[in-house]
């Protein structure tokens, strides 16, 4: 009797650990699905991509100044050295490829670059971005790889940018897109075409799922660069800020005068290390947020001001503005109907739980029931109280709304019965000035 006791009891305990572990699962599991898979409006990146647009404009503009120099068959780094930096002659071997390696002609050169200047400029004024952004993307790659040697951080991290940003629908706002798809009216809701290609503003998962791989791309880089940092002595002992300063080849603004407070010096050398190491932990709880991110805007900020790297240290802020939410650019009709929709998912969930309200009471009578399984099932009751509250709320809510709805309408109605009483006493008096005068 004894040993049946036993045995029962490991039972329950092995089953309450296995449904435990299979609930944690389930938990994580709904976590990763709404990180990747919760729509999010594209407002931000639209925004996003008029910066990146005009930034990648204005280098290309640059550019087209000494393009041969640059790219041209005698440029300073030839078509056979730039090649050769990419196919193992000089180290690793790697997969990049540019069809700029086997072009001479320098008319062809500034016809594809003045083809270069149109595309990109298309994307910076959001004109049929599903095609200009990701065309953008593909000749950005050509020149890189053409211009291996002569790189700087702005063209890595405009091609990043670039590169999340053409599987989102960025030119659903602030766009000529945006316009098109406005004067067209029926016919998008009629061609599935039309409407890839002048995507609407609603929330969607490509919006979040393009915010998502560049905010981890951004921790992938802190992350690894204050790493970096920290093998070397001048991060640890303070003087690293000190050297950046003083070098008279960055130098915008004199900023020497820091020498007489070592202790600045040595902080902001400390503080710019920790935030750049830990960035990739502290930026996403939202208690820490606003501190690492006005960080980041003093940290780049004071490089694009002291340092002379003015397009470098904008887009860096241009990228850490990817943590901000779009709330801040929606307007007031979007955002109640974002929050509708909130509303119509978290209704309908209630809705299903408290549909199993009847089958875990009756779960409840079980007397076999293990205490682990109880105190579980009492839980879940508890939240089926909860979720039936939130539908008493939501119910008593909409009737509020409801109610003032009629009255806005009653209000409409008697401010349009005056306006037509006022109309038809002026058409009155008119008709008796004119019987008069004749």
């Amino acid at each position: 009797m004894t040993r049946g006791t036993s045995g029962t009891t490991v039972a329950q305990n092995n089953s309450a650990a296995a449904g435990s572990y299979k609930e944690s699962l389930s938990k994580w599991g709904d976590a990763w699905e709404r990180f990747w898979f919760t729509p999010r409006r594209p407002h931000l990146l639209c925004v996003m991509r008029i910066a990146t647009g005009v930034m990648l404009l204005y280098c290309h503009l640059v550019l087209a100044g000494s393009l041969l120099k640059f790219i041209g068959p005698n440029g300073w780094i030839s078509n056979e050295m730039a090649q050769q930096l990419h196919d193992g002659a000089f180290g690793n071997r790697d997969w990049a490829r540019s069809y700029l390696w086997r072009i001479d002609s320098p008319g062809l050169l500034y016809a594809h670059h003045g083809f270069t200047l149109f595309v990109t400029a298309a994307m910076a004024v959001g004109l049929l971005t599903r095609i200009t952004v990701p065309l953008t993307l593909f000749l950005q790659l050509m020149y890189l790889h053409r211009l291996t040697g002569a790189l700087f951080g702005l063209d890595q991290i405009v091609t990043y940018i670039t590169m999340y940003l053409a599987v989102a629908p960025c030119g659903a706002k602030y766009s000529l897109d945006a316009i098109i798809r406005t004067r067209l009216g029926d016919r998008i809701e009629t061609s599935r075409r039309l409407a890839w290609l002048f995507p609407d503003s609603t929330a969607s998962v490509a919006a979040n799922i393009c915010t998502r791989l560049l905010q981890l791309h951004l921790c992938v880089i802190y992350l690894f660069g204050g790493l970096s940092k920290a093998r070397g002595e001048t991060w640890w002992n303070g003087l690293a800020v000190w050297y950046a300063v003083s070098n008279y080849e960055y130098q915008s603004i004199n900023m020497t005068w820091l020498s007489r407070y070592p202790a600045i010096i040595s902080a902001l050398s400390n503080v710019t290390l920790f935030w750049e190491v830990f960035y990739c932990a502290l930026v996403w709880p939202r208690v820490t947020r606003p501190v690492v991110l006005a960080i980041a805007v003093m940290v780049h900020g004071g490089i694009a001001m002291f340092l002379g790297m003015i397009t470098f240290g904008s887009m860096m802020i241009v990228a850490n503005a990817i943590f901000l939410s779009p709330d801040l650019l929606l307007r007031r009709d979007e955002l109640e109907e974002d929050e509708e929709q909130a509303a119509e998912v978290q209704l309908a969930d209630d809705e299903a739980l408290v549909a199993s309200e009847v089958e875990l009471d009756r779960q409840l009578q079980n007397p076999d029931l293990s205490a682990d399984e109880r105190d579980k099932l009492k839980q879940k009751k508890q939240r089926i109280r909860e979720a039936a509250e939130r539908i008493n709320r939501r119910y008593q809510a909409l009737k509020q709304r409801e109610a003032k709805y009629e009255a806005r309408v009653k209000k409409l109605r008697q401010r349009e019965a005056k306006i037509k009483d006022l109309v038809e006493k002026r058409r009155a008096r008119k008709g008796k000035s004119s019987d008069s005068d004749s």
